[in-house]
């Protein structure tokens, strides 16, 4: 017999009781197991065994027992083994968390949310929490327990909306999820752990019990010198990877984080690019979303390996010098069952109206910025990143789409702000305290926004009114300039604006200037099949841009493949195809990226004032009948000036006068028609010496050849 009532037993056995705790474990003298799985069980304590009454033929058993200290023997046919009961054990969250996860200021949110192997009361186990305010009941179900949701329904904690449970023996790797059952009853698919730290591969959906990373460190004197390679006035040139197609194995496979540390490390260094920025790396289930449709914000993907050889991977880029940018995407998340959607059964990741909560442009769901615990969720995975894998910089997503209301929607399809405004203030905010956030706790580290419009201040810290980000991309930049580079030289003349215009608005912010994967997508075709004329004239025109954007104003961001011309479009599924370096052409390509990656980070005027209007002057932008712009870089620290010289026709220009800001010796340092680059070969061989012939309004010139399709670099002697 039990104390247990009949209505409880049953609600356990359908497994529809809410307080499992108020049944299960030792209660008023007796103890009471539903186990379904066992035709037995026991009580052992101190040598002792006390066989409990099978008070229900579908498994759940009681008898008296007077203490909170004792084993499980579980007895099917012929097989008999010994278990911990999960419902003897006490609290694991502290009150403490409740309070913080209810004000949505708990800053390691991840320390406490999802599965954590601990030791419990002296037992080994897994400590499991999860938010679901809304949920009639939440059990842990997987391999361990044949996913029957009736067998570890968890604890609901008063307050926020917390279900806990300490399951002891469980051990890292086994697969788990949560079964949860709405207010109204409603049996929800089974939902991976938000705050999951590993996910089995697609076509999987379960998450992985692993708990935090654990990695040894040895990038201390990388930490040290962060913030200072990290400053607007440092050479910054990053280099955008997407993991699983950068390379692969001879047999067309996917490489590891392993391999992938092994190649691509070296291949950076030898490049001379300061940073890699990799696209999203948290756990998405579809591949062709490329990351960017991500469910297991704490999670890196397990599709190169586990978390520890992630941050393997980071800490041999840091150790080479290179810091580490990754793609973080809060804006937006997918619709799959087994992630976020109606979660509880509520729309609580989500808004509920879909004018607010669904994007129509990617099929996704809108956070909820407003929501306390949703704005902690998402700044806690980014601190998770800062803090467990060193990562020295978020490229946020999708911005704009978060800033505005009506991004993407006609009139009558979104709900204006309490101003009658299209501004989303609790994006904003969110936005603003993340990028604080990260300032406070992670130093050195920065923020880079990823947005398209004339939001103001996007860069510029929020006590100044700001977003709070370290960079932004300049998507104006990249469009207009793009754009120019397609056209025909002949036409070119009459679109000199185009690649002007960037001045006009360069220092509003911080930039960074991107040719990302986004340009080498969706039909657009590789750079180097966007450039106009023949293939000579395509290859000499991408070297003039590239050399025309490592000399203009901002940081440098440029996609894989692009370093090398990559001839077709960009596939997620392919290696890039790096035999084209068998082809002068293209490795005089890859040549070129490594030189203006050295110029650029060995000559000061060329990045020191970036993001000051003082380190830039224009010598001539009127030639736009003959495609000619001639500008000049300074920086702030006493260092020679940089005179650049762009001739964007296919026509050699002899004894082309420029004014120059001194007199003496000049030296050509980089010429992007050299011919072991590609180029014809036409250049300014031997110093050149000015005269005393004023031009461009200065006292001193020089007369130059201007090769075609060509950008010059000049130094003083």
């Amino acid at each position: 017999m039990t104390s247990a009532s009949a209505s409880d037993i049953e609600a356990i056995l359908r497994g529809s009781h809410a307080n499992p705790f108020a049944v299960l474990g030792p209660h008023d003298g007796e103890v009471r197991v539903f186990a379904p799985q066992a035709s037995a069980v026991a009580v052992l304590h101190d040598g002792q065994r006390t066989p409990l009454d099978r008070v229900h033929p579908e498994g759940f058993f009681a008898g008296p027992f007077d203490s909170h200290q004792y084993q499980l023997e579980m007895t099917s046919g012929e097989r008999t083994w010994v278990a911990e009961d999960p419902y003897r054990f006490g609290l694991v969250l502290g009150e403490m968390d409740e309070y913080l996860i209810a004000e949505g200021r708990h800053r390691q949110l991840y320390e406490r949310l999802g599965a954590h192997p601990i030791t419990h009361e002296g037992v080994e186990g897994v400590a499991f929490a999860v938010w679901a305010p809304n949920a009639r009941r939440v059990s842990v179900v997987g391999d361990f327990n044949a996913w029957d949701g009736r067998r570890h329904p968890m604890r609901r904690r008063l307050g926020p909306g917390l279900w806990e449970l300490f399951i002891p023996g469980l051990s890292v790797g086994e697969l788990y999820k949560y079964e949860i059952i709405s207010a109204h009853g409603e049996r929800m698919p089974l939902k991976a752990d938000p705050v999951g730290f590993a996910h089995e591969q697609s076509p999987g959906t379960a998450s992985v019990i692993s708990g935090l990373p654990h990695h040894p460190w040895q990038d201390g004197d990388w930490m040290g010198t962060r913030a200072a390679r990290q400053d607007r006035t440092a050479p910054i040139s990053i280099y955008e990877v997407h993991l699983g197609s950068w390379r692969r194995g001879g047999e067309g496979e996917v490489l590891d984080y392993e391999s992938i540390a092994d190649l691509l490390v070296p291949y950076v260094t030898e490049m001379g690019f300061t940073h890699v920025e990799f696209l999203p790396v948290s756990e998405h289930p579809f591949t062709g979303s490329w990351g960017y449709q991500p469910i297991g914000l704490f999670a890196p993907t397990s599709r190169y390996g586990s978390a520890e050889a992630f941050a393997r991977l980071v800490d041999r880029l840091h150790a080479a010098g290179i810091g580490v940018i990754i793609d973080w995407v809060p804006a937006h998340f997918p619709s799959d069952a087994h992630g976020l959607g109606r979660f509880d059964g509520t729309a609580l990741y989500e808004h509920a109206d879909p004018r607010q909560g669904f994007h129509q442009d990617w099929n996704t769901l809108i956070y909820n910025f407003g929501r306390r615990e949703v704005a902690n969720f998402l700044q806690a995975s980014a601190l998770y990143w800062l803090d467990k894998f060193h990562i020295d910089a978020l490229r946020v997503d999708a911005v704009a789409s978060m800033l505005y209301l009506d991004y993407s929607r006609k009139a009558g399809e979104w709900i204006p702000n309490q101003f009658g405004g299209n501004e989303n203030l609790e994006a904003i905010d969110f936005l603003r305290n993340v990028n604080e956030r990260v300032c406070a706790d992670h130093p050195g580290a920065i923020t880079i926004a990823e947005e398209s419009t004339a939001f103001p201040k996007v860069s510029r810290p929020v006590k100044d009114g700001g977003l709070g980000f370290g960079f932004k991309w300049n998507m104006g930049w990249m469009h207009d300039t793009l754009g120019y580079f397609r056209r025909d030289p002949l036409h070119r003349r009459y679109h000199q604006n185009d690649l002007t215009f960037g001045l006009v608005y360069a220092w509003s912010e911080d930039f960074v200037l991107p040719l990302s994967h986004d340009e080498v997508v969706h039909g657009k075709g590789s750079l180097i099949r966007q450039m106009a004329g023949d293939r000579w004239q395509k290859f000499a025109n991408l070297r003039a841009y590239f050399a025309f954007m490592w000399t203009h104003p901002g940081k440098k961001l440029l996609f894989m493949g692009g370093e090398f011309a990559q001839d077709r479009e960009w596939n997620h599924d392919q290696s890039l195809d790096w035999h084209l370096l068998d082809d002068p052409l293209h490795a005089g390509m890859q040549a070129l990226i490594r030189d203006l990656n050295r110029l650029y980070r060995d000559h000061p005027a060329l990045h020191r004032l970036d993001c000051d209007p003082g380190g830039f002057e224009w010598i001539d932008a009127s030639d736009a009948d003959q495609s000619v712009l001639v500008f000049l870089r300074k920086s702030d620290d006493g260092a020679p000036p940089a005179v650049i010289v762009c001739n964007l026709t296919p026509q050699v220009h002899h004894d082309y006068r420029i004014g120059v800001p001194q007199p003496g010796g000049w030296r050509e340092v980089l010429n992007t028609d050299d011919a072991g680059y590609g180029g014809s070969g036409v250049g300014n061989a031997g110093p050149l010496q000015t005269e005393d012939i004023a031009w461009h309004g200065r006292k001193a010139s020089l007369a130059l050849t201007l090769p075609p399709l060509a950008v010059i670099v000049l130094v003083p002697e």
